[in-house]
């Protein structure tokens, strides 16, 4: 199951306590004071990773902890800090601290964010040697590490975002297209999650169907609208099985352009899909008409196979030159 979205608690490592110890000679028992210093706590670290699917590696344990530092030593020596934690996260999460109101967005293949600091290793009795004082007794205990809930959530980073009212035909050319295996069925929201396939190096995104209100939350708008807003070009599928598919269209370009102005300047291809359950005297003076407001426009069957490969050799050979 693809995981967009998930809460998860983390916290650093805590310092290590300084401790209170005695070099010991013959006939002087405290020779002086030989207390180490605590190690420090590991930090905490968001790093993107090309797996979309890491996130569901979490459900089953959505906290995180860093090792503490280690207690300081004898013979002045120091305890050793520990090694920081790394939480792997898909290329495209926007990571949120809940209680610090701070935003990290990681766009590239390991980029690394430090989240969260370790505590600091306590002092131990050495550090307070003095001239006045030769046999200090105290030491400090290590710094807490910080720690905090954190919203991870993940838009994709897709060549090609296929969107469109429910039961448009997007999962059915996404097949035909690449070797992935969305699910088909005659009804609504069918896809309740973003598919992705591989057609040559191009990944295209199967986006959940939009409906109207999408952009102010409906039918889990926002969250399939975040997907959309990350694609570089859209293919939009409208269905010509609806009576009015111009109404349709302009339904969802008008869900698109409330979300964010600059989702409706990204580059956009029609596509007016189920032409076997329509006729050309009715979706040739739509083609015209969209057409002559400079779309490129194409007609396709993902049942017969009309016009899919025109659309996939077309689409193909358009990534290739930007």
């Amino acid at each position: 199951m693809f995981v967009d979205e998930l809460e998860i608690y983390a916290k650093a490592g805590d310092g290590g306590n300084g401790v209170v110890r005695w070099r010991s000679m013959k006939f002087r028992p405290k020779a002086g004071p030989s207390g180490g210093n605590g190690g420090n706590g590991g930090d905490v670290y968001v790093r993107a990773v090309r797996d979309l699917n890491q996130l569901a590696k979490y459900t089953g344990n959505k906290e995180f902890k860093a090792v503490d530092g280690e207690a300081g030593r004898n013979n002045s020596e120091y305890g050793k800090g520990s090694d920081d934690l790394y939480i792997d996260i898909p290329i495209g999460s926007t990571v949120t601290d809940i209680e610090r109101e701070r935003t990290f967005a990681l766009e590239e293949e390991g980029a690394v964010v430090c989240i969260l600091k370790g505590g600091q290793g306590g002092l131990g009795n050495e550090h307070f040697k003095s001239s006045t004082n030769r046999t200090p007794t105290e030491s400090t205990e290590g710094k807490p590490g910080e720690e905090g809930r954190f919203l991870i959530e993940v838009a994709l980073l897709a060549d090609v975002g296929l969107v469109g009212q429910p039961n448009a035909g997007k999962s059915s050319l996404l097949n035909s297209f690449t070797n992935a295996t969305s699910a088909i069925g005659a009804y609504p929201f069918t896809t309740v999650e973003p598919h992705l396939g591989s057609l040559y190096e191009f990944i295209l995104a199967d986006i959940p169907g939009l409906i109207a209100g999408a952009a102010k939350g409906k039918g889990l708008g926002h969250k399939f609208l975040r997907h959309v807003s990350r694609t570089s070009m859209l293919l939009h599928l409208v269905s010509l099985e609806h009576d009015e598919p111009l109404t349709v269209y302009k339904e969802i370009r008008d869900e698109l352009s409330e979300y964010a102005h600059d989702m409706a300047q990204k580059e956009e291809w029609i596509v007016l899909s189920k032409s076997d359950l329509s006729i050309p005297e009715i979706y040739e003076p739509l083609q015209t008409e969209l057409e002559a407001n400079n779309h490129r426009v194409f007609v396709i069957s993902a049942e017969t196979g009309e016009g899919v490969k025109e659309l996939r050799d077309e689409l193909v050979a358009h990534l290739r030159a930007r």
